[in-house]
């Protein structure tokens, strides 16, 4: 097992929700709507990954990805921190009948991948559990783990509203996007995720990705609160 220096961050003690059991698990599968199997399979199908590439899910979640990824042929390697999250996904997988999906449990700067530079790597709402400086390392970690020309494809709360307007914008957000209690992602979650996680601004990313040597060939601000890049590693 690698070992790490004493001030390496700890990811198992991530920011906000842990998610260490599985009815914290059931919930955030629940709230997790921009993760449908149906709307995982448009973004499969939009990357082009198919039978014979290797994929990396960073942060696979519930692994909805995974799946639909694994179900093109694809072989996929599922990363999460969360055990509990793991074992869901494991179960919905063998509930789907896929078998090439290799689960792991650990994190962007933990993960040791025993195989060959992969052909894709993809994290969704996840990065944010990482401070900037962290971001970074991990950012130059998943350019090593992909082949040359390989994809990288980036999705998350990231902000493009002006950082003069942090106030008005962050309140905004949460005025639009949060749900009823038992109906999904309450104003109580965004507020923590706020105050307690890492999201940060699609300037300090952009230069973030350039530095781990990646071309962003894709840039899109879906909302002043949302982004999303899709990049090639440039060598």
């Amino acid at each position: 097992m690698t070992s790490f220096p004493a001030w390496y961050f700890d990811e198992f003690k991530m920011a906000g929700v842990a998610f260490h059991d599985a009815a914290q698990v059931e919930v955030y599968d629940r709230n997790q709507t921009s993760s449908t199997p149906e709307k995982e399979q448009a973004l499969v199908t939009r990357l082009e990954i198919s039978t014979n590439h290797s994929v990396i899910d960073l942060g696979a979640g519930t692994g909805n990805f995974a799946i639909q990824a694994a179900l093109t042929g694809a072989y996929v390697y599922a990363v999460d921190i969360s055990q509990s999250m793991l074992s869901y996904a494991q179960n919905k997988a063998q509930k789907t009948g896929v078998t090439n999906i290799k689960f792991h449990q650990a994190g962007f700067l933990t993960y040791q991948h025993q195989d060959q530079q992969v052909d894709f790597v993809v994290t969704k709402n996840a990065l944010h559990i990482l401070p900037d400086f962290w971001k970074m390392a991990a950012l130059l970690r998943i350019a090593a783990l992909l082949k040359p020309k390989g994809v990288f494809y980036l999705r998350d709360a990231i902000f493009s509203f002006p950082p003069a307007d942090y106030e008005a914008s962050i309140n905004e957000w949460i005025r639009r996007v949060a749900k009823p209690e038992g109906t999904g992602w309450t104003a109580k979650d965004f507020e923590m995720h706020v105050r307690e996680e890492y999201s940060t601004y699609t300037w300090i990313i952009e230069g973030m990705l350039t530095k781990a040597g990646f071309e962003i060939v894709e840039a899109s601000y879906n909302t002043p609160t949302y982004a999303e890049y899709l990049c090639i590693k440039s060598s």
